[in-house]
């Protein structure tokens, strides 16, 4: 905490008059000189913003551009304004390096003048910020400054994340600060880390000891306190700086100084300890604050305009005692601290909190903020007040703000008269409609549960249901009891009765894991609304019972998605990740139309996050990975699965299903071991929430990682609770998972090439049957290694060669390098040191690091066995499986199990269970009898 009067804010503070927090700021030193960013986390008044400003004041040394924004709750609803606070005095400077879609998009965010960006094209927007920090950047070093990041309105929030995402090694470093709660082991401040620089360190600031807490008073001219009025004011500070040294104001101003034992002479709140300076304004200063408190952005300009005439001469003065602090940078006027502009409002009475809004509802020049003063203006039910709230609400919709929108529809309902058309209960519904289409899951099953308490009209209830079944997300099973309830208040209502068979459908799914109930629920539900004329249900049911019978094979699955993409179309419906749009996607990259596919995905993506749907971007976030790690760009497939995580994490929508997407890329073009530990996650959470359907896409993840890691033994154990599950879930389609040549080729490696091939021959009927293309050719690369371990070698040659150039021609990046690998393993039985390149060229194109690896080891004990190392052993040698024979061969060297082991890419166990084959087959006990058969054959 920095020591200063009250709460001032120097311009340049000494970050040596900061008490407590040296190992802080040593480690922060070292963070920002190395290029890294920094995020400062903890509760209100733990001294955030002190350590903020003199990091900043250090760091801005060394860089060319200091970029500052600081954001209030207040104005948190609205969009763009912690953007234009950044960038609103240098985006001039670099514009015309923009291209010219994205200036138009940032001059319309920055200015609030013409349609909103993020309903023309959001994805210019984000690429437009990008593109100013670049052009910034190439000048010199920039520092970002963000204080109170939990009150960045959620655009600027999500346009910064994206740009900190990508900023790669340019020289921009971010210094930020956000609000946790007071639980040292809380992880709040995880959303905001994971919208920073991948090389930012999280700091928390913790509360100060008791020594501190003194030296601090000390340092402050709070002397000659005895240790137990220390002690006192430590433990009712709770070790808070701001807290402590408030106490110790009141405690100085007290005109008799408490008696041992006493209690503190301070309020019982710190707002009544800031209010208390308050009397040294006069009262038409304290009313020109108020109405600073109540505005969403406080400045001069704004003060005048809402009558406030000496607002300069005002605000100059409380600045002065440190309730307001000096902006050099910018115009805006802002609170020495959050919690006096909220005292500020609180003790105002209801009459002058009126009169504030009442002012800025004319004063202010955004119609949503108008709105919002207007409604906090008005007593009692209103429908003019409520009509124009209503349509705020609908251009923060338009906007993609669907939070915004839930906020004010929230407050048009408490000024609808009952009577009114839309009533208040629809109101709130449509705010809960809202807040899910934000994420904002649980704001939105609140909604609808308290709207149940009061809402009579099937309709009403029926529609609250569907809210807080949709809430639910993947954990249907916890809102199991609702749906006899909502079936009840349908009736026979064949529009009401379409919603909830429609969530019946999912419920079979996801609760009983009956693929077949579910397709038939869908129909029924798809009949209903059909019959009612509710086009958008229609739409909906159709877009499940088409997935559910392409993911069965099911031969009218064409069929069915061709009625779902008739017009007429709902156009929400459309880009809805479970309209028809999603599952022509899907039906397009099971079907090997790669091409076709990503444009899809790219398109309804776009569309989303104009939007602001994010459920719906999080499942094409993961679509749009899906194709890119198909296609076998690794890297970008990474960099999307990991963005996806991300808002997964953040709005704790489809943690299972995306931790398992993410733990493929991983396994693909990433680290290993984080996919191991993704797709254990994502296994753990399915079976939590029940869900069969995501827990066999979780096991065939885990399966896959487990085969790139070389425990083949786990990956055979995965991938066949995987065939069970699938087979009980009526899954037929080998397109869906793409397990199947992963668990033939771990058996092989284990030495069970028989159960290798029922599995490549089951699973080719099925490919056959569907025409899966890609599937077949990676079964005949399994089947090759099935041939290699019999010891066909030409045949598997020939096979693995056919395969490769089958997946090169289909654009299976991936795969097809992998066919090159294990045509390099079986290709010839003395494999040299180069007999690996053209796999390696195709890793690299693919930036597959984790296969490249594998590469890696592999040439390298090619190189170290050399041909020579290959010697023939008796003719009973001769009788073993490829695998067992590697491994005899390397008895003979004398390596160790760990080391067959490490060198094979098997686990020691596989080793273990191999040489038991071949002791069996030969006729031997033990090692030694091994090299015994090569040493008589080399002899004679």
């Amino acid at each position: 905490m920095t020591v200063r009067g009250d709460f001032k804010e120097p311009a340049r503070p000494r970050p040596d008059l900061v008490i407590g927090r040296e190992e802080l700021f040593a480690a922060a030193r070292e963070q920002l000189s190395g290029g890294g960013s920094l995020l400062v986390h903890g509760p209100a008044g733990i001294g955030k913003s002190t350590v903020l400003r003199a990091l900043a004041a250090e760091s801005a040394e060394s860089a060319h551009t200091v970029l500052r924004c600081s954001a209030t709750e207040s104005e948190s609803h609205l969009p763009f304004l912690a953007l234009t606070d950044l960038l609103g005095l240098v985006v001039d400077t670099v514009s015309d390096r923009l291209p010219a879609p994205q200036r138009t998009a940032l001059e319309s965010a920055l200015t609030g003048r013409g349609e909103s960006t993020l309903q023309r094209d959001g994805l210019a927007l984000r690429l437009a910020v990008l593109s100013v920090l670049r052009a910034l950047a190439a000048r010199g070093p920039v520092l970002i400054v963000a204080d109170d990041l939990q009150w960045l309105d959620p655009a600027s929030a999500e346009l910064l994340g994206f740009a900190a995402r990508r900023l790669g090694e340019m020289p921009v470093r971010m210094l930020c600060a956000v609000r946790t709660d007071t639980d040292p082991q809380g992880q709040q401040h995880d959303p905001f880390l994971r919208a920073s620089p991948p090389n930012t360190l999280a700091v928390r600031l913790n509360p100060l000891s008791r020594a501190q807490t003194a030296e601090l008073l000390g340092h402050r001219g709070h002397t000659g306190l005895s240790r137990s009025t220390v002690r006192d004011i430590h433990r009712t500070s709770g070790g808070n700086p701001l807290f402590a040294l408030e106490l110790g104001r009141a405690l100085a101003e007290s005109p008799t100084r408490p008696s041992p034992g006493d209690s503190l002479p301070v309020p019982t709140s710190l707002r009544a300890l800031v209010l208390s300076r308050l009397e040294m304004l006069s009262a038409e200063a304290r009313r020109t604050l108020l109405v600073a408190s109540a505005g969403a952005r406080p400045t001069v300009a704004l003060l005048h305009a809402a009558g406030r005439k000496d607002a300069e001469a005002e605000t100059a003065h409380a600045a002065s005692l440190g309730l307001l602090a000096t902006e050099r940078e910018t115009p805006g006027i802002r609170f020495a601290h959050p919690l006096i502009s909220a005292a500020l409002y609180a003790e105002a009475s209801a009459a002058e909190r009126r009169a504030a809004h009442v002012a800025l509802s004319t004063a202010a020049s955004d119609p949503i903020e108008r709105a919002r003063h207007l409604a906090l203006a008005t007593t009692g039910t209103d429908p003019q007040v409520a009509a124009r709230l209503g349509e705020a609400a609908a251009a923060a919709r338009d906007r993609g703000a669907p939070s915004v929108a839930a906020g004010l529809g929230l407050l048009a309902a408490r000024h609808t008269p009952v009577d009114a058309e839309p009533g208040p209960d629809e109101r709130r519904l449509q705010a809960a409609e809202d807040a899910l289409t934000a994420g904002e899951s649980d704001l939105a099953r609140d909604i609808a549960r308290d709207a149940l308490r009061r809402v009579t009209t099937p309709a009403d209830r029926v529609r609250a249901w569907m809210v807080v079944i949709d809430a639910a997300g993947q954990a249907m099973a916890e809102v199991d009891a609702v749906f006899p309830q909502a079936l009840a208040d349908a009736g026979d209502d064949p529009r009401l009765l379409a919603l909830v068979r429609y969530q019946l459908a999912w419920r079979a799914l996801l609760v009983e894991g009956e693929m077949t109930k579910g397709r038939e629920e869908a129909a029924i539900a798809a009949r209903l609304a059909a019959r009612a004329g509710d086009r958008p249900t229609e739409l909906l049911a159709l877009g499940f019972q088409a997935q559910m019978e392409t993911l069965m094979g099911h031969p009218g699955a064409p069929a069915t998605i061709q009625r779902a993409l008739r017009e007429p179309q709902d156009p929400r419906v459309a880009c809805d990740h479970n309209g028809a749009g999603a599952v022509r996607f899907r039906w397009l990259i099971m079907g090997d139309q790669l091409a076709e596919a990503r444009t899809t995905i790219t398109a309804l993506l776009r569309e989303v996050r104009r939007r602001g749907m994010v459920e719906s971007e999080l499942h094409f976030l993961r679509g749009l990975a899906e194709t890119e790690l198909r296609s076998g760009h690794c890297g970008r497939a990474l960099d999307l699965a990991r963005e996806s995580l991300r808002l997964a994490r953040d709005t704790g929508i489809g943690e299972a299903a995306t931790a398992m997407f993410t733990s493929l890329a991983e396994a693909a073009g990433g680290d290993v071991d984080r996919a191991l530990t993704l797709a254990r996650e994502a296994v753990d959470r399915a079976e939590e929430d029940g869900d069969l359907v995501y827990l066999s896409r979780a096991l065939g993840a885990l399966g896959h990682a487990q085969l790139v890691a070389g425990d083949s033994v786990a990956v055979v154990r995965s991938l066949r609770r995987v065939r069970e599950l699938e087979e009980r879930l009526g899954i037929t389609d080998p397109a869906r998972g793409r397990w199947h040549g992963d668990l033939a080729e771990a058996l092989v490696r284990i030495g069970e090439p028989v159960e290798a091939q029922d599995v490549i021959d089951a699973t080719r009927a099925r490919a056959l049957r569907l025409g899966r293309e890609s599937v077949l050719a990676v079964l005949d690369r399994a089947e090759a290694l099935v041939r290699a371990a019999r010891g066909e070698h030409g045949a598997a040659v020939r096979q693995l060669t056919a395969a490769q150039d089958r997946l090169g021609k289909l654009g299976y990046g991936l795969e097809e390098a992998r066919a090159a690998y294990a045509l390099a393993g079986v290709g010839t039985h003395r494999p040299g040191p180069t007999s690996y390149d053209e796999a390696t060229r195709l890793f690299r194109r693919c930036r597959a690091l984790p296969w490249l690896r594998q590469v890696e080891r592999a040439t390298a004990t090619a190189t170290a066995t050399g041909p020579t190392q290959a010697a023939p052993a008796p003719a009973a040698l001769d009788s073993l499986a490829a695998t067992e024979r590697q491994v005899a061969a390397l008895v003979m060297e004398g390596a160790t199990n760990r080391e067959i082991a490490a060198r094979l890419f098997i686990s020691v166990k596989t080793v273990e269970a191999t040489l038991t084959r071949v002791y069996r087959k030969l006729g031997i006990r033990s090692r030694v009898d091994i090299v015994r058969l090569a040493a008589r054959r080399r002899n004679g």
